[in-house]
């Protein structure tokens, strides 16, 4: 290969260290050495006849013309993936890597086995499935597509809602034997609450009485977590009461590890919504998930388009 060439190789290189900032972040993510990835945006560098990207021992940044050809480059791969779909469309199943990102209790309590059924009915498409509840940047992350529990700050992103997640005040037996049962919003406030400590206000409850009277009662105790995964296991666990997303408990609530707390209360629901890479959205395998995502979470427990939000 001449080294003088403007390849879609160096291209890519190029685009993923503009994103990721970290050469050793894109080698990572290539599956190649480091030493391939400088090669790369050097051959690339002396074939445009310009500095692209300026390199520091901590990090890496676009030049002012890196940041105009990174614009043009972004809009290259996308054709050139879009005509690749078009052709694999004509004569073949969609192929391909799609990277997905979803909150940790979501992800390991229904997306994972979404995932397999998707896989099932398009065997040539990977997916590379990333669990946190960090709001990751997409862009820089690489990842295509994130389910998002919570509210959105305005981006460039594309957005789908998914609707609503219902939540409900949940106990195990042991706790509810030993404390006693709540009867009323305000009695929350005597008892051992679990509590997410990444999540602003969490040291108050918000309840709906069954007449539309709203409720706001202080909510705390000994135990705080940062991961629903936690909670859950808190909660059957005796070690206290607390708000759960129905689909994150409702195999407990099935078999009577736990119980609901003031059924005729009702907490308020949270969006769930689905952020898209604006570049990636029209790629064949993209809108596949996207299609699958959207149509499948409607049937997890919990998620709909009527639950109440106060307001």
């Amino acid at each position: 290969m001449d080294g003088s060439e403007v390849t879609l190789d160096r291209i890519r290189t190029f685009v993923r260290v503009a994103e990721r900032g970290s050469l050793s972040a894109v080698a990572r993510d290539m599956r190649i050495g480091q030493s391939s990835v400088t090669r790369h945006l050097n051959e690339l560098e002396r074939a445009v006849g310009v500095a692209l990207l300026s390199r520091t021992t901590r990090r890496v940044t676009l030049t002012e013309e890196g940041h105009h050809y990174y614009l043009h480059a972004v809009q290259i791969l996308r054709l050139v993936e879009e005509a690749g779909d078009e052709a694999r469309r004509a004569g073949a199943a969609s192929s391909g890597l799609v990277r997905l990102s979803c909150t940790a209790a979501l992800g390991v309590r229904h997306i994972g086995r979404l995932i397999h059924r998707f896989q099932d009915r398009h065997p040539d498409i990977e997916v590379d499935l990333g669990l946190t509840d960090e709001r990751i940047d997409l862009v820089r992350e690489g990842v295509d597509l994130a389910i998002r529990l919570g509210a959105l700050v305005d981006s460039g992103l594309k957005l789908r809602s998914l609707g609503r997640s219902r939540r409900i005040l949940v106990a195990s037996p042991s706790y509810l034997e030993r404390r006693g049962r709540p009867e009323t919003p305000a009695d929350l406030e005597r008892h051992e609450g679990i509590r997410m400590f990444n999540i602003t206000g969490s040291e108050r409850l918000t309840l709906e009485g069954p007449d539309g009277t709203t409720h706001v009662v202080r909510f705390g105790g000994r135990l705080r977590v940062d991961n629903g995964l936690a909670a859950r296991e808190a909660y059957r666990a005796g070690r206290g009461l607390g708000p759960a997303h129905l689909w994150l408990v409702d195999d407990l609530l099935a078999d009577g590890q736990l119980e609901p707390i003031l059924p005729d209360h009702a907490l308020p629901s949270i969006p769930l919504s689905l952020l898209i890479v604006p570049e990636r959205a029209r790629i064949a395998r993209i809108r596949l998930m996207v299609e699958f995502l959207a149509k499948e979470l409607a049937g997890i427990p919990g998620i709909g388009r009527d639950a109440w939000s106060p307001g």
